[in-house]
């Protein structure tokens, strides 16, 4: 699978996986100030997101690792710390599974660790199905109060009502049916060995601190950020804080 990527600076490689139902662009604060820093930041767009191709049917998380795992094949980078925020937060777990010699430091913001409920498989089936029926623009609507807190910027609320509404409904409802699949990733929280920030806002409802601090627990040695007045997209409701709490990391703990 070619995926569009963007792959900008030098030095140590850091990969940035988005979340659902988002692109690359979510990651431009962060590759804004990791760039500038010293850093080589990869951005890609998940298949059936942004500009990437588009795959009906089911996209499970081991498919989107092995997409990853072939986009740093091409580019010659073996070894990169490894972020995701939310779906891209799973999949970076899902990653760690299948290659961890290949991660050097792990970044898992706004996300949880353990497998569907079957309601929530029948819930993620349902909206595949909506998606598929009505598009995604009821749905970006709908969700975006819950993805970004009250007090957000408005050219923030602009920017993840954009990536929503522009996400392609196939790609979106094979992801959600392959997350509805997802394993526990809970016992492999003990087995990971490099350095791990877990980040978090405070006002989340989809992945609350309870959720940070549950894979925070389960790392040995991972520290937990969370970020005062942010919703689900920390990273871009509160750059700074999310960058400081970011950068500090990889300074201290890649060095």
């Amino acid at each position: 699978m070619e995926l569009s990527f963007n792959d900008q600076g030098s030095g140590e490689p850091v990969l940035l996986v988005h979340g659902h139902p988002f692109d690359r662009s979510m990651w431009q604060p962060q590759v804004t100030c990791l760039t500038a820093l010293g850093y080589r930041v990869i951005t890609p767009d998940l298949r059936g997101y942004g500009a990437s191709p588009v795959v009906p049917g089911v996209t499970g998380l081991a498919v989107f690792a092995a997409d990853l795992a072939e986009l740093m094949d091409g580019l010659g980078i073996e070894e990169f710390a490894l972020g995701g925020l939310s779906m891209g937060g799973q999949i970076v777990l899902e990653c760690y599974r299948l290659f961890p010699h290949r991660v050097r430091a792990l970044l898992l913001a706004d996300t949880f660790a353990e497998a569907e409920t079957a309601e929530g498989k029948a819930s993620r089936n349902a909206q595949a199905d909506r998606l598929l029926r009505e598009g995604m623009g009821g749905y970006a609507e709908e969700v975006l109060s819950k993805m970004i807190a009250p007090q957000a910027p408005p050219e923030v609320a602009a920017h993840v009502l954009r990536m929503m509404r522009a996400a392609p409904p196939e790609g979106a409802a094979a992801a959600l049916r392959g997350r509805a699949e997802r394993p526990d990733y809970r016992p492999l929280l003990p087995t990971i060995t490099v350095p791990a920030l877990v980040v978090v806002g405070s006002a989340d409802e989809f992945t609350p601190v309870r959720d940070a601090r549950t894979i925070a627990q389960g790392i040995p040695g991972a520290t937990l950020a969370v970020i005062e007045g942010a919703g689900h997209l920390p990273n871009l409701e509160r750059p700074a804080e999310f960058n400081a709490a970011l950068t500090d990391f990889l300074t201290t703990r890649l060095a």
